[in-house]
């Protein structure tokens, strides 16, 4: 018989993790991406490639270097521990620390494209109409980038929905406190327990499909210059 205590607790926790990480994500990965999209300094193309590192590496290197950042023999690790009175590593914050980093590659390159493929005379003329920048960002840059912000967004949640090998070296793998879907599908293959694994991975399955579905929709090329105009239009105003 199945033990569906003991399976939706993993399922809940993966949202749970997901959902944070992946609007953490967007956030830092979107400002981070229109910064660099907007200036040119020494050392950018450093920068750009330490951005883009985790995507690259190993999870278990990823996992493995926050383990060394984060635990409680590292300075931010005890500053961490004294600020919340708890430790950070093997909780469920944990998780989510290691899949914003393992995600935000992907966010930030998404954005980056987006940003690039914006007119720069709409910000421009916006700007001579009196918008400052903020305005410029929230009513132009934005809206042009519509597609790209909804496709960063399926990307770091399907990303975070689907982190193992970071998420194990910080978070472990705590029954009903740190395991995910895939940590506890790896558990239940290897206990043998079948029936179990393939609850786990259907649920992964639904869960990143229902995303897709929701997000799919993305905004008619037809409609973009027309929004453009719109807020160029907003802003003179």
């Amino acid at each position: 018989m199945m033990d569906w205590q003991a399976f939706w607790d993993p399922v809940r926790l993966s949202l749970q993790v997901a959902l944070l990480s992946s609007l953490i994500v967007i956030i830092l990965g979107t400002g981070a991406a229109w910064w660099m999209a907007r200036h040119h300094f020494p050392g950018k193309i450093v920068l750009e490639t330490l951005f883009m590192l985790p995507l690259v590496l190993p999870p278990t290197v990823v996992g493995f270097l926050l383990l060394m950042l984060l635990g409680r023999r590292s300075w931010v690790g005890q500053l961490i521990e004294w600020l919340w009175d708890a430790p950070i590593i093997f909780s469920w914050w944990a998780a989510v620390v290691a899949t914003v980093v393992v995600a935000f590659p992907l966010v930030y390159q998404t954005m980056k494209n987006g940003f690039a493929a914006v007119d720069p005379d709409l910000e421009k003329a916006a700007r001579s109409d009196g918008a400052g920048e903020w305005r410029v960002f929230r009513s132009i840059t934005l809206p042009l980038t519509y597609s790209s912000l909804l496709t960063a967004l399926v990307l770091g949640f399907a990303r975070a929905l689907g982190e193992f090998g970071a998420t194990l070296m910080v978070a472990g793998n705590i029954p009903g406190k740190t395991q995910t879907v895939p940590t506890a599908i790896y558990v239940a293959v290897d206990a043998g327990n079948m029936p179990m694994a393939w609850a786990w991975t259907l649920a992964i399955v639904a869960m990143s499909f229902v995303m897709l579905l929701l997000t799919g929709r993305k905004a008619p090329e037809a409609e973009r210059p027309r929004a453009g105009t719109e807020v160029s239009r907003e802003s003179r105003g």
